[in-house]
């Protein structure tokens, strides 16, 4: 049975109880300011015409910086340069990010309107190793509020014992190389990526 109304979907789950109301919040609280300060990444999920976006968003703790209890910024380090995020928040400027923290349970969630700064002193004040972001993300917080531990329990994402071999998996290269026919790809790309990587974290 597909459930096709909002009157269902209650009916189904009930009312939520008082602790995922009381919750949520407009601003930033001192408590969820220590979370966005302790954590090394976030997702940023996006819409935009094509449809929607999310990625992956890391750095040191406290990349997200809070500048007041309304107002996150988050530079755009270096990437794929596909933009999806950002062609999306220049058309759409709702956003969502969801803050997570090696080893502790409890995740972050913030919801907001988003735009793109290219401010010559904001981006230099985010430098790293003399190398500063093309464009900072500017937040504008409309809501926040924690997510409980189930999932993170559920999946075991911090336990040792469950972290899957890399060697099991497609590595980039192959996944690029089947893909493309071989054009793009291969051995030579996983082999090279790490110096890579290292060249352009920033």
């Amino acid at each position: 049975m597909d459930i096709t109304s909002i009157e269902a979907l209650e009916a189904l789950y009930g009312r939520p109880k008082a602790p995922s109301i009381v919750k949520e919040v407009a601003e930033i609280t001192p408590d969820y300011a220590r979370i966005i300060e302790t954590s090394p990444f976030a997702a940023l999920a996006t819409v935009g015409p094509e449809g929607l976006d999310c990625s992956p968003r890391g750095d040191e703790p406290g990349f997200v910086r809070i500048v007041d209890r309304k107002t996150l910024v988050m530079p755009d380090r270096r990437g794929n340069d596909r933009i999806d995020s950002l062609r999306n928040i220049v058309r759409d400027p709702r956003m969502a990010l969801l803050f997570l923290i090696p080893g502790v349970g409890t995740t972050l969630r913030v919801n907001g309107r988003a735009k793109i700064s290219a401010e010559p002193e904001l981006l230099a004040s985010f430098a790293v190793r003399a190398a500063s972001p093309r464009s900072a993300i500017v937040v504008t917080v409309e809501a926040v509020y924690f997510q409980c531990a189930r999932a993170i329990v559920r999946s075991k994402l911090w336990d040792a014992a469950s972290q899957i071999d890399p060697d099991s998996l497609p590595t980039p290269g192959r996944i690029l190389a089947r893909l493309s026919d071989g054009a793009v790809g291969g051995e030579a790309y996983d082999r090279e990526w790490p110096g890579r990587a290292a060249k352009t974290l920033w």
